[in-house]
Order: C-alpha cells, then sequence, then structure tokens
C-alpha cells in the first residue's frame, strides 16, 4: 500500500512566529490585504469570498487533490486555490466563466461514481459533494457509473466502508494520521483501482483502527458512516438540536452527521444567579462555553497547609488538624504570585476569585483529560451555557474559528496574567506584553507529542497554558524526570541562554496547550529588562549545577531485587538498618513533631537484605504525583524535593498517583461561608495533601537527626547501592 504524496501545508507565520509581509490582491474584483505566505483560498475566506471544496477541512493539512476549489489567476491552467500562495497584485477570480464550467466538470464526474443518495445525505442530508451538485443543477450526470472493485466492507463493529461513496480527498487520511496519529489509514492501488486502505489493505474490523471515529467525521461523503447511533447523554439540562448548533460560528464546520450521532453530548444549561455550576476537587468529564451572564471562579478551600495540635505519643495517637497561615510554608523566592486553574484567568494568589463571561470556556482540562475540577465556579448573573463531554469538544477545539475566538479572548484578558504568573516575569512592562500578544504562538499538542528533544537546537521559549509535560533529561544511568509541568510552567531557557542546545527532552503527557515565544522576541525581552535577565541566568546556573551533579552520581546499579522493589526511580530513600533499629519509633515522633503533630512516616515497607525502606516521600526520578494536579500546588524545586503549597484544594490525586502510598490526605474542619446562603457559615470538612519535605527547614531530615543508634539515614539509591554492591563483592572475594 502507498500513503501518496501530500504536499505541505503553507504556513502564514514567519519563522518563529515572526511578524510576516502584508500583501494587496485582488479577488473577484475586490481588493484585499493578507499576510504573505497565505494561501488563495483562506486570502478569500477570510474576507467572506465562498469558494467551494471538497478535499480540505480547516482542521486538516491542504493537499489540493480534488480541485473542486481551482480559481483563475491570470496564470495558463486553474490552480487549486487551497495550496496556491496568494502574491502580491494578483487578480484572482473564482466564478468566471471558465472555472465554472471545470467546477461543474469535476462535480459531475464525480457524482457518475458517486452512489446517490449515500449513507450521508440519507442520515443527514449534508454529504458535501451531492450539496455541491444540487447547487449546481446535476441531477442525472451524464457519464457511466463504474463499478468499484472493492464494493462495501461491513467488517467494523462501528464504522460502515462505502468504497464505492469514495471520492479520493484524503480526508480520512489526514484525520487518522495527522490529527489522530493512528497511521491506519493510507492510500492503496494506482489510477482506476486507487482507493483508501486500513493497514495492508485489510478489512476495517480486522485492522489496527481503534475506532476513534476521525475518520468518519472527516470523510464529506458517505464512504464512512456510523453503524449505530452511540448512546451518549448527560443528565439534565435542555437538549440542543443540530439546526440550533449549526447556527452557532463554532459549530458551523462540525460534521452534521458527528453532532446528529451524538446529540446528547451538548446540552443547555440555564443557572440562576448564585447557582453553584461545579466545585473544586470533584471529579468531571464536561467543559462549559458560556452564552449569556457572567459567573464567579475562586477557591473555596483556605490558603494554609495542614498542621496538628494535641502531641504525637505514638504513630496511632489520634491527632486533631488544623490549619496553618500559607506565608509560613511559601516556598521562597519562587512562590507564584498567583494561581493556574483550568480556564482563560489565573486567580490572585491573595484573593483567588476570577469573573467569565460570554464567549469564555471553562473546564476545558478537566473534559479533555479528566482531572478533578480545579475550581469552584458560580453564577454570578442568571447564565445560559453548553455543556460539552470530550468527544464534541475535541471535534470543536480543532475548529479555527472557535479557536481564533478563544484566542483572542486569551491574548486580550490572560496573556498578561499568564507572564506574570512566573514570579521571574513579574517585571514585564504592559507595552511589552501587549507589543509580544500579536507574535506570541499558541501550539496545540496531543498526548505523546514531543515538543523539543535533548540536543536539538535551542529555538523557542514555552509557557504552559493546558494540560502537563514531561521534562526528560538521558542520562547513562537511565532517564531522569527533571519536573512535570503544568499551567504556568515554563521551558526552554537554558538552551537559550547557554549554548543553544536543549539540555532535556519535553513531551506532553496530555491534551497540552502551549506559549510559544521565538527566541528573537525572548532575546529581545532579556535586551530590555536586564533584571528577567539576571535572574533567569541564575535559575539556568542553578539547574545546570543540579544536573551536573546528579549525572556524575548516576551509575549503573545491578541488583535484581532492587530494581525488582522500583527503588532506582527515587532521588531520596529513607533507609533504616535493621540490625541497629531498636524498633524505639524515635523517628516518627521526630517527624511529626517537626510537621506539627502530622507525621509524614511509616517505620513499614519494602525489605532489602538487612534494610528496610520506610514509608516516606522518595522524591522519585519520575514524580507521577505531580502529573494532574488540577491547580498545580505539588511541585519539584530544582534541588529535586516534591513540596506540596498551600493553595490544595484536596482532589486526592496525588495521593492515588503515588505508587508507593507516600502521600496522605488529612482532614481538618473549618468555618466557611454557606455558598448557597452567603450571609452564613457552616463548618465544612476540607482534606488537604501532605508528604515528606525532606525537613527542608532544617540542617538534616529530623527522622536521621533523632535516631539514637545511627540506623536511619537519607541516601542516593545510585550512591549507596553502588558502594554497597562493591562491598558485597569485596566480601565474596
Amino acid at each position: 500500500m502507498s500513503r501518496g504524496s501530500l504536499p505541505d501545508a503553507v504556513d502564514p507565520r514567519g519563522a518563529g512566529g515572526a511578524p510576516v509581509n502584508q500583501i494587496e490582491l485582488t479577488i473577484d474584483d475586490r481588493t484585499v490585504t493578507v499576510d504573505e505566505g497565505t494561501s488563495v483560498f483562506d486570502a478569500a475566506r477570510i474576507h467572506g469570498i465562498p469558494i467551494p471544496v471538497l478535499c480540505h477541512q480547516q482542521n486538516e493539512r491542504p493537499v489540493g487533490v480534488c480541485r473542486v476549489c481551482s480559481v483563475d489567476c491570470g496564470e495558463r491552467v486553474l490552480q487549486a486555490s487551497c495550496v496556491r500562495p496568494a502574491e502580491q497584485g494578483m487578480k484572482v477570480q473564482t466564478n468566471s466563466e471558465k472555472v465554472k464550467k471545470s467546477r461543474r466538470m469535476l462535480i459531475e464526474l464525480l457524482m457518475s461514481d458517486h452512489p446517490s443518495p449515500c449513507a450521508r445525505q440519507r442520515k443527514s442530508g449534508d454529504c458535501e459533494l451531492e450539496t455541491l451538485a444540487r447547487l449546481e443543477g446535476i441531477t442525472a450526470p451524464r457519464f457511466p457509473k463504474r463499478v468499484s472493485p472493492r464494493g462495501q466492507d461491513d467488517s467494523s463493529l462501528v464504522i460502515s466502508v462505502d468504497h464505492e461513496a469514495c471520492i479520493l480527498c484524503d480526508r480520512c487520511i489526514r484525520g487518522c494520521d495527522e490529527i489522530r496519529m493512528n497511521d491506519v489509514l493510507g492510500r492503496r492501488g494506482k489510477g482506476y483501482n486507487a482507493g483508501i486502505a486500513f493497514d495492508l489493505s485489510r478489512p476495517m474490523g480486522n485492522s489496527s483502527c481503534v475506532s476513534c471515529g476521525e475518520c468518519m467525521v472527516s470523510c464529506p461523503t458517505g464512504a464512512l458512516t456510523n453503524k449505530s447511533v452511540i448512546q451518549t447523554v448527560l443528565p439534565g439540562g435542555e437538549p440542543v438540536a443540530v439546526p440550533e448548533l449549526k447556527q452557532l460560528p463554532f459549530f458551523q464546520r462540525v460534521s452534521g452527521t458527528f453532532l446528529e450521532l451524538n446529540a446528547n453530548a451538548v446540552i443547555k444549561r440555564h443557572f440562576k444567579a448564585g447557582e453553584i455550576i461545579c466545585r473544586e476537587g470533584e471529579y468531571g468529564s464536561t467543559a462549559f462555553y458560556i452564552l449569556e451572564g457572567t459567573v464567579q471562579i475562586f477557591l473555596a478551600t483556605p490558603m494554609a497547609h495542614v498542621s496538628t495540635f494535641g502531641g504525637a505519643t505514638g504513630f496511632f495517637s489520634k491527632l486533631t488538624s488544623r490549619l496553618t497561615g500559607g506565608d509560613r510554608h511559601r516556598a521562597g523566592a519562587d512562590h507564584p504570585r498567583s494561581i493556574s486553574i483550568d480556564a482563560s484567568v489565573d486567580l490572585p494568589y491573595d484573593n483567588p476569585v476570577a469573573e467569565l463571561g460570554p464567549g469564555e470556556l471553562f473546564g476545558e482540562m478537566t473534559c479533555m483529560n479528566l482531572y478533578p475540577r480545579s475550581a469552584t465556579v458560580r453564577a454570578s448573573t442568571d447564565c445560559v451555557m453548553f455543556e460539552m463531554l470530550r468527544n464534541v469538544l475535541d471535534v470543536i477545539l480543532r475548529n479555527k474559528t472557535l479557536r481564533s475566538e478563544l484566542e483572542a479572548n486569551y491574548r486580550r484578558r490572560a496573556l498578561d496574567d499568564h507572564l506574570r504568573t512566573v514570579p521571574l516575569f513579574a517585571s514585564l512592562s504592559p507595552d511589552f506584553i501587549e507589543s509580544l500578544a500579536s507574535r506570541v504562538e499558541l501550539i496545540r499538542l496531543s498526548k505523546g507529542d514531543v515538543i523539543c528533544r535533548q540536543g536539538d537546537i535551542a529555538d523557542a521559549f514555552y509557557l504552559v497554558r493546558i494540560g502537563f509535560v514531561k521534562v526528560t533529561e538521558e542520562h547513562p544511568g537511565g532517564d531522569l524526570v527533571r519536573a512535570y509541568l503544568g499551567k504556568g510552567g515554563y521551558f526552554g531557557e537554558i538552551g537559550l541562554l547557554t549554548n543553544g542546545l536543549r539540555t532535556a527532552t519535553v513531551s506532553a503527557l496530555d491534551h497540552v496547550e502551549l506559549l510559544r515565544i521565538g527566541a528573537e522576541d525572548f532575546h529581545d525581552m532579556l535586551e530590555r529588562f536586564p533584571t528577567i535577565k539576571r535572574d533567569l541566568t541564575a535559575v539556568a546556573r542553578e539547574r545546570e549545577e543540579q544536573n551536573t551533579r546528579h549525572m556524575a552520581a548516576v551509575t549503573g546499579v545491578s541488583l535484581n531485587s532492587f530494581l525488582a522493589q522500583g527503588l532506582m526511580e527515587a532521588n531520596s530513600l529513607l533507609l533504616i538498618d535493621l540490625e541497629k533499629c531498636t524498633r524505639c519509633d524515635n523517628c516518627v515522633r521526630a517527624c511529626a513533631d517537626a510537621h506539627d503533630g502530622v507525621t509524614r512516616l511509616i517505620r513499614e515497607g519494602l525489605r532489602f537484605e538487612n534494610y528496610l525502606v520506610a514509608t516516606s516521600c522518595r522524591q522519585c526520578r519520575d514524580p507521577l504525583c505531580m502529573v494532574g494536579c488540577p491547580v498545580g500546588s505539588i511541585r519539584r524545586r530544582n534541588s529535586l524535593e516534591i513540596v506540596i503549597e498551600d493553595w490544595c484544594v484536596g482532589c486526592g490525586l496525588c495521593a492515588q498517583n503515588c505508587p508507593y502510598g507516600n502521600i496522605n490526605m488529612h482532614p481538618f474542619e473549618v468555618m466557611l461561608k454557606d455558598l448557597t446562603a452567603p450571609k452564613q457559615v457552616k463548618a465544612v470538612v476540607k482534606r488537604k495533601a501532605t508528604s515528606c519535605d525532606l525537613c527542608s527547614e532544617h540542617a538534616e531530615p529530623s527522622c536521621v537527626y533523632a535516631c539514637p543508634h545511627d540506623a536511619a539515614h537519607r541516601v542516593d539509591p545510585n550512591q549507596f547501592f553502588k558502594a554497597y554492591s562493591g562491598i558485597k563483592t569485596t566480601e565474596r572475594a
């Protein structure tokens, strides 16, 4: 099977996202101005001039195979407008007699092999080919119909394949390979025998197809259709008819077939002023798009850490938990000024409240990645909004109309807050941020996408807007996960400040959106703001020193039992030598005393010969606890210890993700305003996460200091077990 040759899309951006020149051309006697590099098709679309097309849709790379979008550019032959770049002074005719005659002939030839009405036309009445034929007045083609050599494929339980309705537009191939990256669909055969194929021309039901439905949604005809209606239902709310959805700009390019099959995946909800829409920490699977009214988005959980009073006379003593002020526990100079949430705004740390209005989306990260809600949302006024499931949100987020609307809101409202979320960038001037807004690039990535690789040339600086990325370094002893970065995290500065090469590989863990600042703009920022350059250089130097020290310590350790227990994933282990330990529990009591009565150590765990690996945070190489935190409150410092900040909303995801049970959720009672009756207060039980912080406020871990028998030690597993292995080898010799 041949996958065919698909030409590259015309990229309207300049190198590195830099500003591009404007050109002027004439389309149907109308003068228009567009960015240099814009295709003729997009130039017409931007200015409301329709050009029919079959093989191109906005969320896919243009390939120019159907030729229905051909226009007259004053050249020898007609040009496919979707792949033809606009030029200065070009005169384009989209509806001349020559163009209309050619377009009609192409549509008539396609209709001669089309089983009209096809399955899509019968189900939803929006087969794109039959719609164009109707507009051209083509009812019965003059050309004889051919019989497809493959007919229909009914092997899939989900999707019906009708090769006779296929027009070889390649939209299904691009949807499968480029959008979903499943690499199942491709071209097979040549000439008369050309067609689409699954894997190596296998029946769809026997192929590696995962039935995601992307090919079906992408198909303009009835060649790929859903076999049965998927019963996707959101409880409550008001059903929304497909015609009503299609009237909205961001649903206009969504397949009518898809919307019909998922009619219950989008509902309209009405909320009265003061009504709670969702609560922080709760799990959800939907996103909300505001049509009317305003909402208040805030954190109801107090900004504080868990402490305990009453003393601890033994590990199983009953303790009473309370909260202590956040200032005492702030993690130094790198403490953020604001808290990242699942919306287009960030919440100020000192007053975590913001407002959203019509045209804004919230809950995108929860919907796409099934993470807990990051904030509580309450209707400030009477509101009307769409609530939608992931399958619908995923499709409409690829629509350029909605994307441009959301990005415009982001640039207008949230870019300033997002940059200032990073303490190092707090000194940026409003004028500079305003000038940067039109040049930054918003990038959307799927799970597993590699953003940059270690050793690549550094060409940009990145800020995380939505989702999580994993930062990994390659070492002789194995890969080290330096961090999981969520919204507000940044990377790429070291390569731009040093030798120009990436020092780590960064990949998307889930649905991710990044803010990309090109190298030129980054260096311009450093030149205009020396304080930022100084602070970034200091951070980069600190990270490089940590990298150098850790690289020198990483060695190969061949201990099968040790490896089998997953201990090589740790950066720091609390080991207790059982030959010296008298079970006095001084280590446990010292941990509790050092953390206001909340112990973070259990004197139980894995065994390795005469050593006990106590249940205490290991500061893992691959800290899974950081993945998915809806507010980014659990993070890793440059010195590798894991810290839990005081804006933890108590969702418990970090405790669930920790494979070693080393994060605990502590309940506490707090008096809060009743959200349904703001003038009243009520007692509410809240939870916050706690874990070992290596006693960062003390000279050494309290558990180690308190051991009277030198039995407890914090060790680097690579160094310790290398030395241990050497001792054992000497003893055997």
